[in-house]
C-alpha cells in the first residue's frame, strides 16, 4: 500500500530524534518537538471528535502564536482543510469568507468572539472557539482533556490541505485550493535548494495567515528539524536581539529597509546568518545594493504566489549562479515557467510578456469558481499568473526572471503599452526619491495617462518639473508621467505590497 501523502507525515519525518530539543522559542516560552506533536495531537483529536465530514474547512482568524501554528498542523493531520484569515479583515469581509467557504469550525480571538459568533450563527457554522496570542482560549481548554497521541489521517496527494483567499484587488476574493502534494512538493524542493540544515535557527517574524510565513518559513524549519525563534511581528529591538543567534531570516522588503535604517544592524551582528530571504513584494535594487554593501552578503529574492507557493528563486548555492538584484532568479527544480505574448507565443530573452507556470506546486483551482478556474488556465494546462515579466536583460543571465508588474497594472496610453516598473526604477534612481508608484488614470485623449506618485526622502523637497525633464531625457515621450504627485507614504497591504488600486481611486 502506498505511503500516506498527508503533509504532516512528510514534515514530521524531518523532526529530530531528540523530541526534548527546542522546536519553537518565544520571548517567554520554549516549545519542544514533543510539544509540537502533543499540542497538535490534542487539537486534532478535538477536531476529530466533532465528527466532521472529510474535507471540512477550519476557518481561523487569530493573532500569531505557536498554538495557532499547531492548530494548522492539527487540521492537516485530521484530514481537514485549513483556512487562514488575515487578522486585519473586518466583519463584512469575514462574513463573505464564512458564506463562501461554509466552514465547519471557526476559531477567532476572544476579543472578536461576539461578532464572529453572530456571523457563524448567520452563516450556519456550528462550532466556534477562541484562541488568543498567549495560547489560551476555549479551543485550548476543550483540547486539554484530549490525548496528545494522534494517528494522522491517510490523505491522498490531491486531497485539499488549505484554502487561501487572495486579496481580491480586482473583484471579490478567490479561494486558492492547495493540496497536500502542492505543499509537500514545494517544501521538499526548497529544503534542498536553500540548503536547510538541522542546526539552522529561523528568525520568524512574518504573519501566519499568508503563504510566506505559514508555508515557506514554517515548513522549511519543520522539515529540517530546525529551531524557530517566533516573534509576533517585526520589532527592531527584538530583531537586533535575536539576529546574532539566528542563521536564516525571511522578510518582506520593509523589514530590510527598517533594519538598514538602524546603525546597530551591522556585518558583525549578522556573522552567524547564512541566508536572508525576501519576498511578497518587490525588493528595490537600491535596498539590495545597500544591504550587500553593509552586511557583506546579498539578500536572496524569490517569487511565488498564493496559488503556487514558490516558483523561482535566486540561487543559494553559488555554483548555480549569483544573486542578482532586480530579478527573482531561476525556476525552481520541477517548476516550469514561460513568458508569452497575448497570443500565447513564447517570447525570447529581454522581451516583456505574460508569465505562465506549471508544476506539482500549482493549485488545482479556485474554490467554487469553475469558470474563473478555466479562465486562469491555458488549454495546455499552464496557470496564468497575471504577472508580466521577462527573461534576462539588464545584465541578468537569460535563465533569470524579472517581474515587470501585474498585467492589471499595465497602462495603455495612446495605444502604447507602458510597464510601470520600468518608470518606477528610473524615478527611484533620482536623488531625493525614497520610492514611487506609477499608475494609469483615465484620460480623454490617451485612454489612460501615466501618473507617478512619489515619496520623497525625509527632509527633501522635490521639483516635479525637474523630475519630468530628467525622465524625458531617458524615456520615450508616451512613458513620461503627465503628472507627479508627492505623498508621505504609499498604501500597502499587510505583506508590504503597494496597493495600486487604492492609488487609482485616490487620484482618479
Amino acid at each position: 500500500m502506498e505511503g500516506n501523502a498527508n503533509l504532516y507525515a512528510l514534515l514530521a519525518a524531518g523532526f529530530p530524534a531528540d523530541r526534548a530539543a527546542v522546536a519553537i522559542e518565544t520571548p517567554t516560552r520554549f516549545y519542544t518537538w514533543s510539544d509540537v506533536e502533543e499540542i497538535s495531537g490534542r487539537f486534532a483529536n478535538l477536531l476529530q471528535a466533532l465528527e466532521l465530514p472529510p474535507g471540512s474547512r477550519i476557518a481561523v482568524q487569530v493573532e500569531k502564536s505557536p498554538e495557532a501554528l499547531m492548530l494548522y498542523l492539527a487540521s492537516v493531520r485530521a484530514g481537514l482543510v485549513y483556512l487562514p484569515l488575515n487578522t486585519a479583515y473586518r466583519e463584512s469581509e469575514v462574513e463573505y469568507f464564512l458564506t463562501d467557504a461554509e466552514p465547519a469550525v471557526v476559531v477567532c480571538d476572544s476579543a472578536n468572539q461576539e461578532w464572529v459568533g453572530r456571523l457563524a450563527e448567520k452563516t450556519g457554522t456550528a462550532n466556534v472557539y477562541t484562541l488568543d496570542s498567549d495560547g489560551t482560549g476555549s479551543l485550548a481548554l476543550a483540547a486539554a482533556s484530549q490525548p496528545g497521541e494522534f494517528v494522522n489521517v491517510r490523505s491522498l496527494p490531491d486531497d485539499l490541505a488549505a484554502i487561501l483567499y487572495t486579496s481580491g484587488t480586482t473583484g471579490r476574493s478567490k479561494g486558492a485550493m492547495l493540496s497536500h502534494r502542492n505543499l509537500s512538493s514545494n517544501a521538499e524542493v526548497l529544503h534542498k535548494y536553500w540548503g536547510w540544515r538541522p542546526d539552522d535557527v529561523l528568525l520568524h517574524m512574518l504573519p501566519i495567515f499568508h503563504v510566506h510565513g505559514l508555508f515557506v518559513a514554517s515548513h522549511g524549519a519543520l522539515l529540517a528539524g530546525a529551531r524557530m525563534i517566533w516573534l509576533p511581528r517585526l520589532d527592531i529591538e527584538q530583531a537586533l536581539h535575536y539576529i546574532p543567534r539566528s542563521t536564516v531570516m525571511m522578510g518582506v522588503p520593509t523589514y530590510y529597509v527598517r533594519l538598514l535604517a538602524d546603525p546597530r544592524f551591522t556585518r558583525e551582528l549578522c556573522a552567524n546568518m547564512r541566508l536572508f530571504i525576501s519576498g511578497s513584494a518587490p525588493l528595490l535594487k537600491e535596498t539590495f545594493d545597500e544591504f550587500k554593501a553593509r552586511i557583506g552578503q546579498p539578500i536572496l529574492e524569490r517569487y511565488g504566489m498564493s496559488e503556487t507557493v514558490m516558483l523561482t528563486s535566486n540561487p543559494y548555492d553559488a555554483t548555480l549562479g549569483e544573486r542578482i538584484g532586480g530579478t527573482v532568479g531561476q525556476p525552481l527544480p520541477g517548476v516550469m515557467v514561460r513568458v508569452v505574448d497575448d497570443a500565447g507565443k513564447e517570447l525570447g530573452e529581454g522581451e516583456i510578456g505574460n508569465v505562465q507556470v506549471r508544476g506539482p506546486n500549482v493549485f488545482s483551482g479556485y474554490w467554487r469558481m469553475p469558470e474563473k478556474t478555466r479562465e486562469e488556465f491555458t488549454a495546455d494546462g499552464w496557470f496564468r499568473t497575471g504577472d508580466v515579466g521577462r527573461w534576462g536583460g539588464d545584465s541578468a543571465p537569460a535563465n533569470y526572471l524579472s517581474i515587470v508588474g501585474r498585467s492589471k497594472d499595465l497602462i495603455i496610453s495612446g495605444g502604447f503599452n507602458v510597464y510601470p516598473k520600468e518608470i518606477e526604477l528610473l524615478i527611484d534612481d533620482i536623488p531625493g526619491v525614497d520610492e514611487s508608484a506609477v499608475i494609469g488614470l483615465a484620460h480623454p485623449d490617451f485612454g489612460e495617462a501615466v501618473v507617478a506618485v512619489v515619496v520623497p526622502k525625509a527632509g527633501v523637497k522635490l521639483d516635479a518639473d525637474a523630475m519630468m525633464a530628467d525622465l524625458k531625457s531617458r524615456l520615450a515621450n508616451f512613458k513620461v508621467p503627465k503628472r507627479i504627485y508627492f505623498t508621505d507614504q504609499l498604501p500597502r497591504n499587510t505583506m508590504g505590497k503597494v496597493q495600486k488600486n487604492v492609488l487609482r481611486d485616490q487620484y482618479a
